[in-house]
């Protein structure tokens, strides 16, 4: 994004702020909506439940033909990255 789109998308926010600002119920809305979306840029790692069963899939995908490593008995993480890295 340019610095001209981003300008004009931060004077956009401010007037329809300046818009609902003597709503407080509006406000109360806008204030919660804005948390969520800064919870999800806080927390990049989460997934959908659709995409978390799509890497279920690929996996027993991999291991039905063979492509998958695993841990040999006693082996720490160390030595397991090692060995497939």
């Amino acid at each position: 994004m340019t610095a001209t789109q981003m300008n004009t998308m931060n004077t956009e926010l401010w007037q329809s702020i300046g818009a609902i600002a003597d709503s407080e119920p509006l406000m109360r809305r806008l204030t919660r909506y804005a948390k969520k979306l800064v919870k999800e840029k806080e927390d990049s790692t989460l997934m959908t439940k659709d995409e978390f069963f799509a890497n279920v899939d690929e996996a027993l995908k991999q291991a039905a033909e063979g492509r998958v490593h695993r841990m040999l008995p006693g082996e720490s993480l160390d030595d397991f990255l090692r060995r497939v890295g």
